[in-house]
């Protein structure tokens, strides 16, 4: 709630009481916000590392209250506020390091927790369940529409305090206690989460790092000609790792990591197993998918300042009351609180009986929906701002109602829907288990990717159409929207957006989603002296054929030579397995026999 109240109200806060022009405003608050979602990285890679995810929320969660603590501070004492100079920025000297300060504690907090908390609450789910991997897709949905719900307070409550009120310390207050009471909450509800403890062996950076210098080691080495001559560990034998990935074809180079080379042991920075290796091709197939989604970032962080900038200059009344500018993301935030259940409860069922999917649609279908819609979003903005800038022209007395706006951010609205669950399920679904965290940040580096390219654009662009234009002024100058051409900035990107989607689609039809290893690929011994399974009665062929099963006797059926080496300590008793026939997709069936079996050689013996 806090976070987004703040997010959308910041360029006013750096306007009006830190005294930055336009775009520095902009550029402040994008580089704040690509700051937050990149350090999202750290999150994940510690929750993946060292500590739980769990923990890590805490621990990120107590920085992100300390920073928000620090600003209202600075918002409150005037003595901590600069004095109007005219400049771009007035800001410096104790002032500015303490608001640079509170902003990077702000931003390393709220970055951590992004990096740790969807994965965590991704981990209550087991995706192998069928009715379980419907709930984590309905998760990711219900995830975004309680931010949702909570960005609403936020923007309307927190933002007409802030901007109309003129209090902006009891925002950013508010903002601190709720986010108190939020980790609070979280932390009591400790004793029902399933915790998953990390291991360093787990460690994303080591595995990762492993592949690629064992690959290189390996680089001279011939691969085999059948990938089931590559080194892989039984899931019997392979403790700490929860699942094991089947070989691909992609990226063939990689598996030069998994030969194991002749008089050499099988350590870790010898030889990867598959499983290993595949989980670096896995990484590596999502990130053209990650910077596909970065130029819709680009487009959302305008929403997020220029837009309400925009709003700022337009007829902001309804009867006597004045809509604050910053709270028109409502609109969008409104339409999302009514379509996510109106896609969950109607559409994803629906959906469901066409494609046998458990989310309705595949994740990369969803985000091609979202990226089509911000294009659109981007060319409508560019007509309001048209016919924004024209009636300013004409009467700046009689400006547009604010609510033109609403087109551009429903629109938007809709898009990040779309987008933003289908990117958290994607990476959360096809990421090996160990580096979930890492690989759902992978959502929040998009939009750090986003947030620091669009400072990069209006730079950029400022400085070449500066050149360029008659008057010598870029498309977005000064503290005049009215004489900006933000229009043309707006089309530029709806171009962009257009010529990324194509990008997009190219790549998400490249995509190979992850498939685990089959269980009947290979029958799992199992070690009764630790556990017995449930068993079913298998039918005997000779059963038909009326014989006396009573006077013959039980006898295990010879196994393949390949898994021998998978058989456990047999010295409590006997395994019988009868081939063909499996428990749960594929595994061996395993009959506890008495304490004497007779082998192939006493089969003709009669018993006694």
């Amino acid at each position: 709630m806090g976070f987004i109240a703040n997010m959308v109200s910041l360029v006013l806060y750096f306007m009006y009481v830190m005294f930055f022009n336009y775009p520095n405003s902009a550029n402040t608050v994008t580089n704040f916000m690509g700051s937050t979602f990149l350090l999202s990285l750290i999150g994940g890679f510690i929750s993946d590392t060292f500590i739980s995810r769990f923990t890590t929320s805490i621990i990120f969660g107590f920085i992100e209250v300390l920073g928000l603590a620090l600003v209202t501070i600075q918002a409150y004492s005037k003595d901590l506020q600069p004095a109007y100079c005219g400049k771009p920025s007035c800001i410096d000297g104790s002032k500015a390091v303490m608001f640079y300060f509170s902003l990077g504690l702000l931003a390393l907090g709220a970055g951590g927790v992004k990096g740790a908390l969807p994965a965590l609450g991704g981990d209550q789910f087991d995706h192998k369940d069928p009715k379980e991997a419907k709930a984590l897709a309905r998760y990711f949905n219900w995830l975004l529409l309680s931010t949702t719900l909570g960005a609403c307070v936020g923007v309307t409550g927190i933002v007409y305090l802030t901007t109309e009120k003129h209090k902006w310390y009891w925002g950013f207050f508010i903002s601190t206690v709720a986010t108190f009471i939020g980790f609070t909450v979280l932390a009591l509800g400790k004793p029902f989460y399933r915790l998953r403890e990390p291991k360093m062996a787990d460690s994303p950076i080591i595995r990762i790092t492993q592949v690629i210098v064992v690959a290189i080691n390996n680089s001279k080495l011939a691969l085999p000609d059948s990938p089931d001559e590559l080194y892989e560990i039984r899931k019997t034998e392979n403790d700490f790792r929860e699942e094991i990935i089947s070989h691909t074809n992609q990226f063939r180079f990689l598996d030069k990591a998994a030969i194991v080379p002749k008089d050499s042991k099988t350590t870790p920075w010898k030889v990867c197993t598959v499983t290993q290796v595949e989980e670096v091709k896995i990484l590596t197939r999502m990130l053209p998918i990650l910077f596909s989604t970065v130029i819709m970032n680009t487009c959302l962080a305008q929403l997020q300042t220029f837009s309400v900038m925009q709003g700022n200059f337009m007829n902001r009344k309804i009867g006597n009351f004045n809509v604050p500018a910053a709270s028109i993301p409502i609109i969008p935030l409104v339409f999302m609180s009514i379509l996510v259940p109106i896609y969950e409860f109607f559409f994803v069922p629906f959906a469901r009986k066409i494609t046998k999917h458990p989310s309705g649609i595949t994740q990369l279908q969803r985000v091609g929906v979202g990226l089509v819609l911000s294009a659109i979003s981007m060319a409508i903005a560019g007509i309001v701002e048209v016919k924004r800038r024209d009636q300013a022209h004409r009467d700046i007395m009689k400006p547009i109602s604010l609510f033109w706006l609403s087109f551009q951010y429903g629109i938007f609205g809709i898009a990040d829907m779309f987008t933003l669950v289908g990117l958290l399920e994607f990476f959360y679904r096809e990421a090996p288990i160990g580096m979930r965290s890492l690989s759902t940040s992978f959502t929040w580096l998009t939009l750090s990717f986003g947030y620091f390219l669009s400072t990069v654009f209006v730079n950029v662009i400022n400085a070449i159409t500066k050149r360029t234009s008659s008057s010598k002024q870029g498309w977005i100058h000064g503290l005049d929207l009215d004489s900006s051409h933000l229009n043309l900035f707006y089309w530029f990107l709806a171009i962009l957006s257009c010529l990324n989607f194509l990008n997009y689609l190219y790549w998400a039809s490249w995509y190979k989603y992850k498939t685990e290893e089959p269980d009947h690929s290979e029958p799992k011994a199992i070690d009764m002296t630790t556990e017995q399974l449930p068993v079913e009665e298998v039918p005997d062929p000779t059963e038909a054929k009326g014989e006396d099963l009573s006077t013959r006797p039980l006898v295990a059926e010879e196994e393949p030579e390949h898994t021998e080496a998978k058989a456990k300590d047999l010295s409590t008793g006997p395994l019988l397995m009868k081939e063909g026939s499996t428990v749960d997709g594929g595994v061996t069936e395993v009959h506890e026999g008495p304490s004497s079996v007779q082998t192939e050689d006493s089969k003709q013996q009669p018993t006694s």
